[in-house]
Formats: C-alpha cells, structure tokens, sequence
C-alpha cells in the first residue's frame, strides 16, 4: 500500500550511472514476503478478521492470532522462512508484535527494491539501513511518555495489548488477568508468569470465568481419597500406577499355570513395596500421567493417598516446574517431593471439573485463571489472548515504559525521520525518507482493517503529526487521541520488533540470487557387502 507523503510516489532519477538493461537490482525475497503479509496483515489490531486454520494434523482451529497461524505454515522459500523465524522469536520471547514484524519487513523491503532500482548499489542500501534502524531505535525513548506505576492496577495498559483479540467480552477477560498477574506479584516487583497458571474447561460461558488461589487442572481424584487439607506432598509418575500392563510386550515363557501365578504375585507384591516406599518418604499425593490399576488404587486409598491422573504430558511438566520437583518414570518415591498446603477437587458447574494445588506461604504463590467456553475454538482463542496479556505484564515488570498506541508511535517516528531525510542530501537522505515510507504502512493497516478511507485518515495524521501533536492515531471511526482513549503499545514490544524487522531486512536485502541444491537420490545400503 503505497499512501503518505505524495513525494515519495516518484522515485529520483538514479544517483549514479543506471544498469545496463540486463542486469536487475530486484529482492528475490520480495515476493515471499509479500505473500507472507498478505495472509498476516488481517489479524493486524483490534478490528482483525479471523481465519479458518486448517493444520497438519486436519484439525480445524478459528483464530485471528498470528504466531498461530505462522506456526501452522509450512514454507518452502528460504526467504519466508527466515522471516517466519523472525516473527515467531518476537512471539516466544516479548509476547506481542508478530503482526508488526511481519508487515514492516515487508514494506521496508519493497522500499528497498525501490532505492536499488533507483541505482543504490546494495552495499550502500546495507550501510544507510544500519544508520536508519540506528536513528530509529534512538528516537524511540522520546515518545515514550507514559509509565505504569508499582502500585498501579495494570488493566487499562493489559486491555489496550489483550484487545488486539476478537472476543466476546473482552472487558471480562483482561480484569481476570490484571488480578491473576498482580496477585502472584512478588513485593520487590519480581513477576514469575510461570505462576499464572491457565485451565480450559469447556461448557459454560465466557463471562463464567474466575480466578481460582492456586495452580488449577483439568482433571479429578480417582479414588476415594478426594483431599489432602493439610501438608501435601507431592509425587509426579509418568508411567501406570500399578503392575504393567497384560498388553505389554514381553519374552518370557511360562511352562506352567503355576509360574503365570507366580509372577502375578510377585506384581502385586512389587507394587505394595513401591506405594509403601512412597508411604515411607511422606507422599500423600500422586499426581500419574498414565493408567491407573483399580487394585493399586485401592491399596493407595487404604494409605490414606490422594491419586490424580493427568490429561496430558504438558501439563504434567507444568506442574513440575512450580512445585520444583521431578517427573518419575517409575513409581519411586522423589528424592524431595513438592509441598504445597492443600489439593483438593473443585467442581465448576455440571460440565468441568479440576484439581487445585494450593499454597499459603507467600514465597510460592499460585493462581490459575479458569476459563469457560461452549467451544473449544472459543477457549483456544481466549487462552491465547490470556498468554498475551501474561507476556505484555511481564514486560512491563521489566520495563514499565508504554508508547502511544493505534500507529501514533509509527506516525511520529515516520514524521521526524522524514524531516530528518528533507533535509539531508545523497542516498542517505532518501533512506531516512523510505523507513517513513515504510512506517505509514502500518496506520494504514489499521485503517484498512477498521473499514476506513484508508487515504482521508493517512492524510488527516500527517497533517496533524506535521503540527506536533504526536497522540493521534487510528479508532474505529477515524482519528482518535490515544492518550484520552488509553491505548497504548508496550516499549520492550515496539523497540524488540524494530531491532528484528532491521535485522532480518538488512540480511535479505543483500540476497541477489536464492539457490536451491538439487536433492540427491537416496542410496540404499547394500547389506551383503
């Protein structure tokens, strides 16, 4: 999209002597990413649209997230690839910005083919870059004018970042996560986010969910003992709780009736070793990612032993990590098993059930944040949204800086550096003009995606951005003055995507050819040699 400064529509006559007509300064990874962004660029701010994703696996999930669906693709360009890394490291690590990472590499590309075709040898484009990217990140601490507070109750900074999501009540879902992140808050301002845990239970409605004290899982108690009030103890098994199973390949031959019982006995007499070990070493809670033996149940119950299963291995490694004890492959007992106050089975309405790990000593808190949906696209999405606001809290813990949101922060940076480009003579002046070039895109998504006049609203922001006013951005029905609406974008988020955008355009600008080796054929090996 081609919209801003109407200077920029018509490129200078070349700086130095033009190619000969066979030789081409074009970005081969140009087109990659453009077909890259333009699978991305709906899911770009609060008024994205949602796609239908269909996975490797067949699985049909309805999400306008876009690290999920880059997760999902499968690409073959080189090019794609590395900016899919890209995209997906800003994802892993910050939490926030996909969306903007991939669109500005992508404009700051077609700007660059652009200078090259204008006659801006690639080793100077490299050069003027760097010196563009540095500026850039300089003038950033500028706009940053805003802080959250110690004290300050984070909703209105985690509902402008959490908003970027398509949800019913998103409102709802951004109060639970303020409370969950400052509940867990240590008093010298340390945020663990591993200690928000997150639980899906399907039925109910959005509005249903809540807050729970403790580390919250899907699941239910199997056998007779259903809470531990008291000094619980704690044991993770990632095998079966009891013998092994009947179905179980095995070797060996029994030459009579009397050897099968024999080795039956000897199961059962291993398994009262094993529990009575457990018994010894004081767990009174095992937590099995495996098959439960209703024998072996009921001998734990006799024990006193509350036994849970686990749905999955993720959660069971999950658990680990906050009690900060191992994950058994046998029913050994650990050498410290984890401690928490109580467990005990919460039921939460006529369709969901889970467990809670719960703690009253204030050096391992622990919340979890139980979400309700009729379905489990509906749940995936709001978790995602819920791991967003989680990661955005985080970075504001490590840096409480916030910018102005709804591309004010991209019209301002795209403003100053075009002055600073007028001013400037030579190829430096016109890279400093293509990054702006490059920035108004992103206001302009916004606009697009809100259903707007994407020209009207980008030449009502230069105008006012020209006069100094440097909160304006795009709403939903126009322009809108961000620090009035409380819209704000996160700095870590903002300075993180800028530096990687950098980067990996630096590195694909200096690609002049993508070659691809021919694969091999596969020699068997020949076993009779």
């Amino acid at each position: 999209m081609s919209c801003g400064d109407p200077s920029m529509q018509e490129l200078p006559q070349p700086l130095w002597p033009s190619p000969r007509k066979d030789e081409k300064h074009l970005l081969h990874s140009l087109p990659a990413a453009q077909a890259l962004a333009r699978i991305i660029r709906p899911c770009y701010g609060p008024h994205s649209r949602q796609k239908l994703l269909v996975t490797a696996q067949g699985e049909t999930v309805f999400t306008g997230y876009a690290a999920a669906i880059l997760e999902a693709l499968e690409l073959e360009h080189p090019a794609a690839r590395l900016l899919q890394d890209t995209a997906l490291y800003q994802a892993e690590h910050i939490g926030d910005g996909v969306t903007f990472v991939v669109l500005l590499a992508e404009a700051l590309l077609e700007q660059a083919e652009h200078l090259l075709l204008a006659g801006l040898p690639r080793a100077r484009l490299w050069e003027a870059y760097a010196t563009a990217t540095a500026e850039t990140l300089a003038l950033l601490p500028s706009l940053a004018i805003r802080v959250l507070g110690p004290l300050e109750d984070p909703f209105w900074v985690l509902h402008s970042v959490m908003n970027t999501h398509t949800l019913s009540q998103p409102g709802h879902l951004t109060k639970l996560v303020a409370q969950a992140c400052w509940a867990v808050k240590e008093l010298d301002g340390t945020f663990y986010p591993e200690r928000v845990g997150v639980c899906r239970l399907q039925g109910g409605r959005l509005e249903d969910s809540c807050v729970l004290p403790g580390l919250a899982l899907p699941g239910s108690p199997c056998g007779q003992v259903t809470t531990v009030l008291k000094g619980a103890r704690v044991a993770l098994f990632s095998c079966s709780f009891g013998p092994a199973s009947p179905n179980a390949p095995a070797t060996a031959r029994f030459s009579s009736p009397t050897e099968l019982l024999q080795l039956t006995k000897g199961s059962r007499q291993l398994i009262k070793t094993q529990l009575g070990q457990l018994v010894t070493a004081g767990v009174n809670v095992a937590v099995v990612w495996g098959d439960i033996e209703e024998t072996s149940l009921a001998l734990a119950d006799t024990h006193g032993m509350m036994v849970i299963r686990m749905r999955s291995l993720r959660q069971l490694v999950y658990l680990s990590e906050v009690l900060g004890t191992p994950v058994m492959r046998f029913l050994v007992p650990p050498l410290e098993p984890g401690t928490c106050q109580r467990v005990y089975g919460q039921e939460l309405g006529k369709e969901g059930s889970a467990v809670v790990f719960e703690w009253e000593s204030p050096d391992i808190p622990a919340v979890t944040l139980v979400l309700r949906g009729a379905t489990q696209e509906g749940l995936w999405e709001a978790e995602q949204a819920v791991y967003h606001g989680i990661d955005a809290y985080f970075q504001l813990c490590l840096d409480p800086r916030l910018l102005p949101g709804a591309g004010a922060t991209e019209m301002a940076l795209a403003q100053i550096l075009s002055d600073k480009g007028a001013a400037l003579e030579g190829p430096a002046g016109l890279v400093f003009l293509a990054f702006a070039q490059a920035l108004r895109t992103l206001p302009a998504t916004l606009a697009e995606n809100a259903g707007l006049a994407v020209s009207h609203v980008l030449a009502s922001l230069t105008a006012i951005h020209q006069a100094g006013h440097f909160f304006v951005g795009v709403g939903v029905e126009g322009i809108i003055n961000v620090a009035q609406q409380e819209v704000w974008d996160t700095f870590a988020a903002k300075f993180q995507g800028l530096r990687a955008v950098a980067d990996v355009v630096r590195e694909l600008a200096t690609v002049d050819e993508i070659v691809v080796a021919k694969k091999g054929p596969t020699y068997r090996k020949d076993l009779t040699s």
